[in-house]
């Protein structure tokens, strides 16, 4: 009758050995598996948590030196939850397809009693004693947790960090994942987790997904409760989950979404059951593509991504999309307006640690909050009208098409060696319009340039619409198996 998360270590692997004896060190099968096959083999009982979760203990221990994609392992506690999601399905108590799923958390969610840095000094030491409200809805879920993940510091200095090692692409470790959820983007790519949670200001879910190859969800804003999650910028940030599949961040989506009286910009839109909605098949969607913008950033553009994406068009004709060019206007100004917005917003929140302890911010990171401090009252109301008028244009252009495309990045992942820290935080590449808007986006693998460095596409909907967006990426992944049966080589 003792709880088990206070077994003492000796009885807790005695346990395991008791429960788990049939568990094969090289299974390497078990990391390949998406949540939702994974699930299906959880609840008929043919794999168990504990064998699912040591296998993943095991390539992190084997693999993570190559990808510094953990900055926190809790192996003990993983072991323990998963012992405890054994039992419970061995009873038949199943709480739902995250029911013994091991993820990670970008390490700006609050953990209780875990550590807690935004990969920063300033925060080194922190430990929450309580946990996000996502992070909350996940451990009631079942899901397991493996460890925290490596990011950009406080979410916008990177890759280079006052603490830790900055995560590596799984597809090329001389190349970046994309920020600011680079951990999480990485993690997901090489294997290392199920599923990841990470925040999106300026595309720092889809930009790691789009680099590394997987499927990142940016939900509408107030979608997700943001209560117990450090922030970079009160108005333009969101949560969301980074998987292999459309169908796995659909089941987190439902997991994590809905109201939460300790966000008062959390939305109480009732929450679908997205992960049975997403197969209905999207005939007839009407796709916007917004060409004369990604023409217009064709200079900067890589040709193969260019190329990928136009592909990417066709294969979505050929599913029944519509595809017609369409134009905002006022969103040649959007990378600007979200820079100001976000660099205001955030020197505001980090003023006073500026101040009383400037040395213990990354250079990048110090460097871009004092440049948030430079703008004046004038640059972010001005910064507000530009996003006011990019939504107002957005909303009335996605009432005469369902979604809009754009491509996922510029360009595949870029070297180390190549990146400017500073320059990242002057322009969000074709991310800005879904966070000046607020409306969801989700980023889908599309590909691979010649090199073997994924490609994506990505699609944004109308406010709570994720349904739409949802299945029409679903209908393109299985159109075109991108990326499914294709692995880093670690």
């Amino acid at each position: 009758t003792t709880p088990l998360l206070t077994l003492p270590k000796n009885l807790l692997l005695s346990l395991i050995q008791q429960q788990d004896q049939s568990y094969n060190m090289d299974n390497d099968q078990l990391y390949y598996l998406s949540i939702s096959e994974a699930a299906a083999l959880l609840r008929r009982g043919q794999i168990s948590p504990l064998a699912l979760t040591r296998a993943y203990l095991d390539r992190i221990h084997a693999k993570d030196p190559l990808i510094n994609s953990y900055v926190t392992i809790l192996a003990d506690s993983a072991l323990k939850e998963a012992v405890t999601a054994t039992l419970e399905i061995e009873k038949r108590t199943y709480r739902g397809p995250l029911h013994g799923i091991p993820i990670g958390l970008k390490d700006l969610f609050d953990t209780e009693g875990i550590r807690t840095t935004a990969q920063s000094k300033v925060l080194e030491h922190r430990v929450p004693d309580q946990d996000a409200t996502v992070v909350s809805k996940l451990r009631d879920s079942g899901a397991i947790l493996l460890g925290k993940l490596a990011m950009h510091e406080f979410a916008l200095g990177g890759p280079t960090t006052s603490l830790f090692k900055p995560a590596r692409n799984p597809w090329c470790i001389d190349r970046i994942p994309g920020g600011s959820s680079s951990g999480s983007g990485a993690a997901v790519a090489a294997g290392l987790c199920m599923g990841a949670l990470g925040s999106d200001t300026m595309g720092s879910i889809r930009g790691p997904a789009a680099l590394c190859g997987i499927v990142g969800l940016k939900p509408t804003y107030g979608r997700i409760s943001r209560s117990g999650v450090l922030p970079l910028s009160w108005t333009l940030d969101h949560c969301g989950p980074m998987t292999w599949t459309v169908e796995d961040a659909a089941i987190m989506l439902e997991t994590i979404a809905g109201h939460d009286p300790k966000d008062s910009t959390s939305s109480s839109v009732e929450v679908p059951p997205y992960s049975s909605l997403i197969a209905e098949i999207p005939r007839g969607i009407r796709v916007g593509v917004l060409r004369s913008y990604v023409i217009d950033s064709q200079e900067q553009m890589d040709p193969e991504a260019l190329a990928n994406f136009e592909h990417a068009l066709r294969e979505m004709a050929s599913i029944g999309a519509t595809i017609t060019d369409v134009e905002i206007p006022s969103l040649i100004s959007g990378d600007a307006a979200n820079t100001v917005i976000m660099l205001a917003e955030a020197f505001s929140y980090h003023r006073n640690n500026l101040q009383l302890q400037p040395e213990n911010f990354g250079h990048p990171a110090r460097t871009r909050f004092y440049t948030g401090g430079l703008f004046t009252s004038a640059d972010y109301l001005h910064a507000q009208q530009v996003r006011a008028k990019i939504r107002h244009q957005t909303q009335d252009l996605l009432q005469t098409v369902d979604v809009l495309i754009l491509p996922g990045s510029r360009s595949p992942a870029p070297e180390f060696a190549t990146i400017d820290p500073l320059a990242t935080s002057l322009g969000g590449g074709f991310m800005s319009l879904a966070n000046l808007t607020g409306f969801p986006a989700i980023s889908v693998p599309s590909g691979f340039n010649s090199i073997g460095l994924p490609l994506s596409v990505q699609i944004i909907g109308r406010a709570f619409d994720e349904p739409t967006i949802l299945r029409l990426a679903y209908a393109y992944e299985q159109a075109t198996k991108a990326n499914r049966n294709r692995r880093p080589d670690l």
